[in-house]
Formats: C-alpha cells, sequence, structure tokens
C-alpha cells in the first residue's frame, strides 16, 4: 500500500465491523470495492478466536486481491502471515511496531496507530512502517478512540515525511474535506460505508466526490 501519488490523491481505506457474518458481508465487500477506487480493507474482528478470523480471511481476502486492493488484518502479524493477508496493523496497545515488521517480514505492509502523537509517529516510522494512521478525527460509531486530534498533525507530517498517513475515524463524505486538504494519503471509514442507508456503493461514491471537491478546492 503505497502512497498516493499526484494522480491518485487521497484513496479510501475500508474497515471492517467489528463483528460479521462473512458469506453475506463478501457481497457487501465486493459492492463497496467495485464502486471506487479502494486502496485497501482492513479486516477488523475485535474478540475474535482464530478459528473465526481465519474463516473471514478466506472469505474476504480473495475478494480484495482479486480486485488489486491490499488486504490487513488487525491486530495479528502471525495471522496475517499464515494466512496469506497483504499485511497487518497494529495499535499501541497490541504488539510492537518493531516486533510486527520483524514477523511480517520487509515485503508485507505494516500499518500503525498513532493517534495524535507525532513522536508516535516517528518511532513507528524508524520501526519500519510503512503508513501511520492519525486519529481520531471525529466520533466514531465503531470504536471508542481517543478524540481531540486535528487536521495540522496530517499537514505536519506531510510536509516533512514521505511515508503516507491515513486519517481514522468518524470520517464522512460530510466532514472529510480538511483532512483531504491537510495532505491525507488515506481515509480510513467503516461506519460511514458499512453502515450507509443508501448501501455501499453509493457510500463510496459519495465519499469518492467528497475528495474529489476537496482536492479541486486545495488547487484553486
Amino acid at each position: 500500500m503505497a502512497a498516493a501519488d499526484d494522480d491518485e490523491g487521497c484513496r479510501l481505506y475500508l474497515i471492517t465491523p467489528p463483528r460479521l457474518d462473512p458469506v453475506p458481508f463478501r457481497d457487501r465487500l465486493a459492492r463497496a470495492l467495485d464502486a471506487g477506487e479502494v486502496a485497501a480493507v482492513q479486516l477488523r474482528l475485535k474478540d475474535a478466536d482464530d478459528d473465526t478470523v481465519k474463516r473471514a480471511i478466506e472469505i474476504l481476502c480473495p475478494v480484495a486481491q482479486s480486485r488489486g486492493v491490499a488486504f490487513l488484518l488487525n491486530d495479528r502479524p502471525d495471522l496475517a502471515c499464515a494466512t496469506g493477508c497483504d499485511g497487518a496493523h497494529v495499535g499501541q496497545e497490541d504488539i510492537n511496531a518493531a516486533q510486527a515488521r520483524k514477523l511480517l517480514g520487509p515485503k508485507l505492509t505494516l500499518g500503525v496507530t498513532c493517534h495524535g502523537s507525532r513522536d508516535l509517529a516517528m518511532q513507528a516510522g524508524e520501526d519500519g512502517a510503512d503508513y501511520v494512521a492519525f486519529g481520531a478525527f471525529f466520533p466514531s460509531a465503531t470504536k471508542d478512540a481517543k478524540l481531540g486530534v486535528e487536521p495540522e498533525i496530517i499537514s505536519w507530517w506531510s510536509e516533512l515525511m514521505e511515508l503516507p498517513c491515513v486519517a481514522i475515524g468518524g470520517i464522512t463524505a460530510e466532514n472529510c474535506a480538511p483532512l483531504v486538504q491537510a495532505g491525507a494519503n488515506f481515509l480510513a471509514v467503516s461506519q460511514a460505508v458499512f453502515g450507509h442507508q443508501a448501501g455501499e456503493a453509493a457510500a463510496v461514491r459519495a465519499l469518492a466526490k467528497a475528495i474529489e471537491v476537496a482536492i479541486s478546492v486545495t488547487s484553486e
């Protein structure tokens, strides 16, 4: 999962709901991915046992990979390696980034949650992260996250660092513009897509349009 270049701009990064039945969800994920440019999908099944996670990977990973979309696993770099995922995302309360990088090796993608901390982000880069995630910027319906992060941290990071950054936390088509304009490479969304009243495809199209508009305003 590389940084968005000038032609790609800011791209979407989908996070699954924390609980799901992978068989019916497979079609929902396919609709979302077919509706617009999505860079990655993160499988985030909190409190699920290994067998449940493995079954979800077996069913959902091919949906993403067949479309050229990276499939990442939350929290478990060991399981990501064993099941053919494209990488893993770890939080500050999970396995540390340096250990995760050793498990993943040099080729698989590693993402690290850094909340609103510049120090954590720089440490993640030193530990071998392929991207850092900042947030939460807005209240989230899917995660009890620390609020109060301002878009300025994205501006600071994108001006100084080449390592991509992901903005996360309550992001919607209606509120994403400041994050796009600050220089976020990716917008991580879950409820805004999988909880959208009009369905996943409509949600992805609305977010893509909002990103396009925000970029066009910035370039004027």
